[in-house]
């Protein structure tokens, strides 16, 4: 089924033009509030399609975001800029230009940092918020997986062989994926070019987020937002099963910071859960429920 969606656009502080996905909520009832989807480091809004439809059945907006320099967002001029607290800032923008006063932030990956960067420097934006497979602490040999594939350059391809691109990198994370499971993922991944060939839909230069001494050093002031995130808000953390980005000790310990804070784990899933998922979409609904 084909997603129903607007483009929404808006202007970064830098003046980059950034878009995102504006899922409306069923039926002709206001919505109950805003639901702001931040993806993983290579990836876009398209990855919250599923999720989305599921959101808006409930009564919620659902905004989707291509953060600065992936898909329909533009590419910064200076690649410094790709990093947590300019995206952060982004969705400071985003909720600014839509006159929205706070928002449930569901984080993936990079979107959790993004999520929990913003909690620390605009703490009344958040309603509530999902750390999707992501923490404080994300183990070397992680990275340095990602870092064999992100960033580096692909030849164009057609769709065939994008998929089983897609498939050769994320097989181990997604057991259960199916031949139409993995077209779609290319899909998500790539942009048409005007030969009809496929390309990467990001800006290689984002893969600088990763770099390990970096989320090393920040490690302290992530748990410091993480307990400011989880004593304010509901918070759900979402862990795959099959994760090495977000080890299950971490996990448990990011649950366990507050009373506010509840864990669900997904199975037969790595890094990181799509979030349509049954484990994973009920347990967002039921964190929905606790939002006032």
């Amino acid at each position: 089924m084909t997603p129903s969606y607007d483009d929404l656009y808006w202007k970064s502080d830098d003046g980059l033009r950034l878009h995102a996905r504006d899922h409306a909520p069923a039926g002709a009832q206001p919505a109950r509030g805003t639901v702001v989807c931040i993806p993983g480091l290579t990836r876009n809004g398209a990855d919250f399609d599923a999720l989305a439809a599921s959101l808006t059945a409930a009564g919620w907006r659902v905004i989707a975001v291509d953060l600065r320099g992936r898909a329909g967002s533009e590419r910064a001029s200076d690649p410094s800029s790709y990093n947590p607290r300019t995206y952060a800032d982004d969705m400071v923008a985003l909720l600014r230009s839509q006159n929205i006063d706070k928002a449930v932030f569901v984080g993936t990956s990079l979107g959790v940092l993004v999520t929990i960067t913003l909690a620390s420097r605009a703490p009344g934006l958040i309603a509530a918020a999902v750390l999707n497979d992501a923490g404080p602490k994300v183990p070397r040999e992680a990275l340095a997986r990602i870092g064999k594939y992100a960033g580096k350059p692909v030849p164009p391809m057609d769709l065939a062989q994008a998929t089983t691109y897609v498939e050769s990198i994320g097989k181990a994370a997604f057991p259960r994926f199916t031949a139409d499971d993995w077209r779609a993922m290319a899909v998500r991944t790539f942009r048409q070019r005007s030969d009809g060939l496929l390309e990467l839909d990001y800006d290689p230069a984002v893969i600088r987020t990763t770099r390990p001494w970096l989320l090393w050093l920040l490690r302290p002031v992530l748990w410091r937002a993480v307990r400011g995130l989880t004593s304010r808000v509901p918070v759900l953390v979402v862990r795959g099963a099959l994760s090495d980005i977000l080890p299950a000790d971490v996990a448990q310990q990011m649950a366990a910071t507050s009373p506010n804070a509840r864990l669900v784990e997904v199975p037969e899933v790595g890094h990181a859960p799509m979030l349509s998922e049954p484990e994973a979409r009920d347990a967002i609904l039921a964190l929905l429920e606790r939002v006032r």
